[in-house]
């Protein structure tokens, strides 16, 4: 049984399970001394839902069938889910969360995080979301990375800023192996949102826009997000080498934290410190 079964299969069960905590009594139904379905029958729910039975019949039995997020949004709010229950939907059912409620999680995190990040004094830290807009940064961050705070949402794109811009390309050391790094990692990252409106957008824009990327992108390539070791030309304190690591925020793994830390090389620690303090 291959995977996309099994989670087919385990998704019938969870509805099945909570179909069955469901009484008559919560809907204004008749129960009669002849009922011997524990909870709603199937036909019940579907109705309430306002889905086809035959539909939700499938859906329970494992069929391949394609749920959207409307008609899981009412299975939701029938089955009354709480949110732990309605992610584990939507993970066996889409195998992700909606956008809608990814953004939710991430509001109620970003104060959070931007205390964390704001403690690396000395090291640039910033989070990217599932689109690759930078949603936060800290001092550090914006004296060697820009002003963030300054740049519009299209500019804020990891992406976008990649390949669009040309300060950003004289800022990166040896920028066509880090540009093609970034986007063999966008590439695995997005493969969920292939599709979605944003998406297509980005694509179709820089590949009107960027030589480069129109010749990289039909590669497919694809990577993970590695840590390494990056130099970076900053036009004020000259170049500065740093190590970096991404991490994904546990609550909300569509976040992504990527601090850099200056190493000694090329006294990197001390120019951090003056562009710092200057």
């Amino acid at each position: 049984m291959s995977d996309q079964e099994e989670k087919r299969k385990e998704l019938g069960k969870f509805l099945k399970s909570r179909r069955s905590k469901l009484t008559p009594e919560l809907f204004g139904l008749p129960v009669g001394a002849r009922r011997k379905v524990k909870g709603l029958r199937r036909e019940e729910l579907a109705q309430i839902a306002g889905i086809g039975l035959t539909w939700y019949t499938w859906l329970e039995q494992g069929k391949n069938i394609q749920a959207s997020t409307q008609v899981l949004e009412r299975l939701v709010t029938v089955m009354q889910l709480n949110t732990e229950e309605r992610n584990h939907l939507y993970k066996l059912a889409l195998g992700q969360l909606p956008v809608e409620q990814t953004a939710s999680i991430e509001a109620s995190l970003i104060p959070i995080v931007q205390n964390f990040i704001n403690e690396y004094e000395r090291c640039p830290a910033y989070v990217t979301d599932q689109r690759w807009d930078i949603l936060l940064w800290n001092k550090a961050g914006e004296r060697v990375f820009g002003d963030f705070g300054k740049m519009d949402k299209k500019e804020r794109n990891a992406i976008w800023r990649c390949f669009a811009s040309p300060a950003y390309r004289n800022l990166i050391g040896d920028w066509e192996s880090h540009a093609k790094r970034l986007l063999a990692q966008f590439r695995l990252t997005s493969t969920p949102y292939v599709g979605e409106g944003w998406f297509k957008d980005l694509v179709a824009e820089l590949m009107e826009i960027s030589l480069d990327f129109r010749q990289w992108w039909p590669r497919y390539d694809i990577l993970g997000t590695p840590t390494g070791k990056k130099k970076i030309n900053h036009p004020h304190v000259g170049t500065l080498v740093m190590e970096h690591i991404t991490f994904r925020v546990y609550d909300a793994p569509e976040l992504r934290l990527t601090v850099y830390r200056p190493l000694e090389e090329n006294d990197t620690v001390q120019k951090m410190i003056h562009l710092l303090n200057d």
